[in-house]
């Protein structure tokens, strides 16, 4: 019995330490870069959406306007949460563009504060840290600075390991 029992607490310990290596090569201690940026952030061209995170125009919008990030090299993909869902049937509200004036159907999007909070993340996305997370980070960063935010974060997706959350500063 004392055997079986000394086999499972090692397995539970091998298991433990594998799981907290694979954690940290994946990037999962990695902390958010943050950093006040003194100018203002790009100016967006996209599409909003507005309804259930379930509904096939989701993926229609983002597909649209990762068509016109193809077809504009050097720029990335940005999604602002107006409004986040808080189940699959609630509604959201979510502007989805690319950093490059595109006209005609698609809406600009032009921040008029001079600064922001730029927030880098940089690990696998298994182990990315949430949104409320990040949003904490950027909070209590703005508090030790003594500036007060906008209230709109911006995910800008450089790659799939890599987003920059953008957090206006008011003037």
């Amino acid at each position: 019995m004392k055997n079986k029992l000394g086999i499972i607490l090692v397995a539970v310990v091998v298991l433990t330490t594998a799981a907290y290596i694979l954690f940290n090569k994946l990037g999962g201690e990695k902390p958010i870069e943050l950093s006040l940026e003194t100018s203002r952030p790009e100016p967006l061209s996209g599409l909003y959406y507005v309804g259930t995170p379930q509904d096939d125009k989701l993926g229609a919008v983002f597909q649209q306007i990762e068509a016109q990030k193809n077809l504009h090299p050097g720029t990335f993909l940005h999604t602002i949460y107006e409004v986040e869902p808080a189940g699959k049937l609630d509604t959201m509200k979510v502007f989805v563009g690319i950093n490059q004036s595109l006209g005609g159907e698609f809406e600009a999007r032009i921040f008029s504060e001079s600064r922001y909070i730029l927030a880098k993340i940089k690990s696998n996305r298994w182990v990315m840290p949430g949104p409320e997370k990040v949003k904490e980070s950027i909070q209590s960063f703005a508090d030790s600075e003594q500036i007060q935010l906008s209230g709109i974060f911006i995910d800008k997706i450089i790659s799939e390991n890599e987003v920059h959350v953008i957090a206006p500063v008011q003037d």
